[in-house]
């Protein structure tokens, strides 16, 4: 992977792209990945172009920062102007509205959606003491730990896995809950001491998809070529069934809004709750839709279909109020 500058239009057999990412080690390291498997579909070079978003520099919770679009606008930004070719996102980070001038050009295969555990002296989350100290930025993941355990004491935190993990190591925290696959992605994966069943603990939406944007129009034959060679239908499916959910609630990524699709059997399943801040209430709503084929267009009308009767169902139980009594969300 080398570094080069000029302008774009040089993806392509003997040429380069220019990755988009964001700087932190796990954006870079999640990146890098998928900017190797383009680089080879495509047959070129990569460049990397690290982009500082307000997420990175602002101290300050997602949820009072409004939490959807705060890693991603800097990144459109760069893309927009040419800057670079393509940009990584971590797909939970995206708004579910589209973007005017920027498509969805692929999205890798999703790895662990889970929420992982990671406590001190490998307990599991029924077995941390009373009143233990667990740490999150996540409203989702404060009111499902309050709702599993009111007893804890739940602390809203920044930073990244390795600031976070260190609060545990440090005894500041008796422990922290992070998404399984960054800590896979950075080769911390021995640092969590309980993965949490989507069954019980849905997580964010497209929690472990990637996301790779390009500017609306067509690009390079190659640069298109490599696209699709990493694009995954079936990951692309479940990860747009989970967003038309949040889409249909107009519910941001702040929101305590916990879900999951998979597919299993022939048959695409999506399972969507809605908290209260606090844990005390759970609406829950879950369908089943059999795609005609896995064709990328059978797969995203059967994910539209289960999330349509989803959101419906939880809208009609009163979600509305509850993902409206979170923190300050866009």
């Amino acid at each position: 992977m080398s570094s080069t500058s000029g302008s774009g239009g040089r993806a392509g057999s003997g040429g380069v792209i220019r990755v988009g990412t964001r700087a932190s080690a796990l954006a870079m390291a999640q990146t890098t990945q998928i900017a190797e498997r383009l680089g080879a579909a495509a047959k070129a070079e990569i460049e990397l172009v690290p982009v500082t978003t307000e997420g990175d520099t602002s101290r300050a919770s997602l949820a009072s920062l409004g939490g959807t679009g705060v890693f991603v606008t800097a990144l459109r930004d760069a893309l927009l102007a040419d800057r670079c070719d393509v940009v990584v996102h971590s797909m939970k980070d995206l708004p579910t509205a589209d973007h005017e001038g920027l498509r969805l050009g692929a999205v890798p295969k999703r790895a662990d959606a889970r929420d992982a555990l990671c406590a001190r002296d490998g307990l599991t989350l029924a077995e941390l003491p009373q009143g233990a100290r667990v740490g999150t930025g996540s409203p989702r993941r404060i009111a499902q730990l309050l709702a599993v355990r009111p007893d804890l004491e739940v602390l809203d935190i920044r930073g990244n896995v390795d600031t976070r993990l260190g609060k545990v190591e440090s005894g500041e925290l008796d422990a922290v809950l992070l998404a399984a696959a960054g800590l896979g992605r950075l080769g911390r994966s021995d640092a969590a001491t309980e993965l949490l069943s989507l069954d019980e603990w849905p997580t964010a939406a497209a929690q472990g998809a990637l996301a790779i944007e390009v500017r609306r129009e067509r690009g390079d034959r190659s640069l298109e070529l490599a696209l699709e060679a990493v694009d995954h239908h079936s990951t692309r499916a479940m990860a747009l069934a989970e967003r038309l959910v949040l889409a249909g609630l107009e519910a941001g990524c702040a929101a305590p809004v916990g879900v999951t699709a998979f597919l299993e059997d022939e048959l695409l399943f999506l399972s969507a709750s809605v908290y209260s801040a606090d844990g005390a209430r759970r609406i829950t709503s879950s369908h089943a839709a059999t795609p005609e084929s896995r064709s990328a267009a059978d797969l995203a009308e059967a994910a539209r279909d289960v999330a349509d009767r989803a959101v419906a169902e939880l809208l009609g139980n009163g979600a509305a109020e509850l993902a409206a009594a979170a923190p300050e969300e866009s």
